[in-house]
């Protein structure tokens, strides 16, 4: 056998091994919509629930800890409440959440939920499908326990028993 023949046949067996051991790249198109991209989905969702600021308020302590808290604490709800002309909400414990519904349940909540104050619906319902599945992916993932349900929000004119965040407008007195 010719020398090239054989070098190319062995430089060909060895580009075949190797792309054995690459992992799938994924081209997003025009007709895709924005996601995060990371090494796995729950990486993606890690980062999510981080610049997105779930822990601010879903994760009691996080915010006054410099965000330095355990992902054993993370997202167990807060009985810290928000109360301002809408009542009083607690944000949940969206492990209590996610482990009460399917992926395709949670990614139908975030894409279409209005609900009160002070969770930013409006962004939420904006993420793409992608990242609400990395998000339910990472939430589902987490270690440790689930934690207990938060309090159940307030009508107006009702007096909160736990702590709270007082969200009511407050005008300036008149010069």
């Amino acid at each position: 056998m010719d020398c090239r023949i054989a070098g190319a046949l062995a430089l060909g067996s060895m580009l075949a091994v190797a792309s054995c051991d690459r992992a799938e790249v994924k081209v997003a198109t025009s007709t895709d919509a924005p996601h995060v991209v990371a090494a796995s989905d729950i990486e993606a969702g890690r980062y999510l629930v981080k610049v997105g600021g779930c822990n601010d308020c879903h994760t009691p302590g996080y915010v006054q800890g410099g965000g330095k808290l355990a992902e054993t604490e993370w997202l167990k709800g807060n009985p810290v409440g928000y109360r301002g002309p809408w009542g009083t909400t607690y944000a949940h414990n969206l492990r209590l959440t996610t482990a009460g519904m399917t992926e395709d349940e949670w990614v139908e909540m975030l894409g279409t939920r209005q609900a009160l104050p002070i969770m930013p619906w409006p962004s939420v319902n904006a993420m793409s499908e992608a990242d609400r599945r990395a998000i339910y992916r990472f939430i589902r993932s987490l270690p440790g326990e689930a934690g207990t349900p938060a309090p159940a929000a307030l009508a107006p004119g009702i007096e909160p028993t736990t702590p709270y965040e007082n969200m009511m407008p407050v005008m300036p007195k008149a010069s």
